[in-house]
């Protein structure tokens, strides 16, 4: 799903129900960094449906968190005595939007309903409202920063950033470029939010979104 310049990775995994058991699903969400959980806003029974969800992915390990405050770049473990046990930031996706009177009142009253305090979106995969509002929400909370790089002499390369995340630094870019330039780097030049054009800065610099770095080993 593309957002201004990244893209986000989206995974459609089979709908969670006991008709259709899919015991591998815990160890294909263990490199996600959050949930979009989607439901049927016009389903009569879409409560009942979202309890069931919990409680099969409960049953593999896997919490939907309402919090988005702590996410990081790894995902925290939902318990402490379970390495394979996750906790996902969760975003409610309620589809068919364009199907019901009131799509805002709608939502409200299935929230109120199923007691849960996740943010959520009203949206339509057939007509499309909504759906622009997933990237930008997206990228807000998961705290990305968007980093370019340059060579010496040279423009920024601007077409592909590399993503990070909020409080990481120059050299988690350096690891991103090359095992080898992360070894060997000793300062870095940054034009941008994080500091005054060219200013030279040390592995540890935390970066800010859309700064330019120049990497010199």
């Amino acid at each position: 799903m593309p957002y201004e310049d990244v893209h986000f990775q989206l995974v459609d995994l089979p709908a969670v129900s006991p008709g259709h058991p899919t015991p591998w699903l815990a160890s294909a969400l263990q490199t996600a960094d959050a949930c979009l959980l989607v439901v049927d806003l016009g389903d009569p029974d879409c409560v009942g449906e979202i309890e069931m969800v919990h409680d099969m992915m409960r049953e593999r390990g896997v919490t939907l968190a309402e919090r988005w405050e702590t996410v990081h770049a790894v995902n925290e473990h939902a318990a402490d005595d379970d390495p394979f046990a996750l906790s996902l930031p969760t975003l409610l996706l309620a589809n068919k939007a364009d199907a019901v009177a009131d799509a805002g009142a709608e939502l409200r009253t299935l929230m109120d309903l199923v007691g849960l305090h996740y943010p959520a979106l009203a949206v339509s995969a057939m007509s499309g409202q909504g759906l622009g509002e997933i990237g930008a929400w997206l990228f807000e909370h998961l705290g990305i920063v968007r980093v370019y790089t340059k060579a010496p002499g040279k423009p920024a390369e601007r077409s592909r950033p590399y993503a990070l995340r909020r409080g990481q630094t120059v050299a988690d870019v350096a690891r991103l470029v090359h095992k080898d330039l992360a070894r060997s780097l000793k300062h870095a030049r940054v034009w941008g939010a994080s500091g005054f054009d060219g200013q030279q800065v040390g592995p540890s610099h935390v970066l800010r979104d859309r700064d330019i770095i120049e990497l010199h080993g």
